[in-house]
């Protein structure tokens, strides 16, 4: 897996993890789903900004987001 699909993915799976969250507070109920989601995205993140020489910035995810799309949409 490249690092930029990576990036993305745990993005992704962090963004999704919030509604979860929030879901799950609301309704009194453990937020096991949010949690396991939390989880992916931090291994995915971790691993991308160690495989990446030099690593992402802040400014290098919409980039990669854009990598990603036109990737998978070429």
């Amino acid at each position: 897996m490249e690092p930029d699909i990576a990036i993305v993915l745990g993005v992704v799976c962090l963004a999704l993890a919030f509604p979860s969250l929030l879901s799950a507070f609301a309704e009194s109920r453990p937020p096991r789903v949010a949690m396991v989601l939390v989880v992916i995205a931090g291994v995915a993140i971790y691993w991308a900004i160690t495989t990446r020489p030099g690593g992402y910035a802040i400014n290098d995810i919409p980039g990669a987001f854009v990598r990603v799309v036109g990737k998978f949409a070429h």
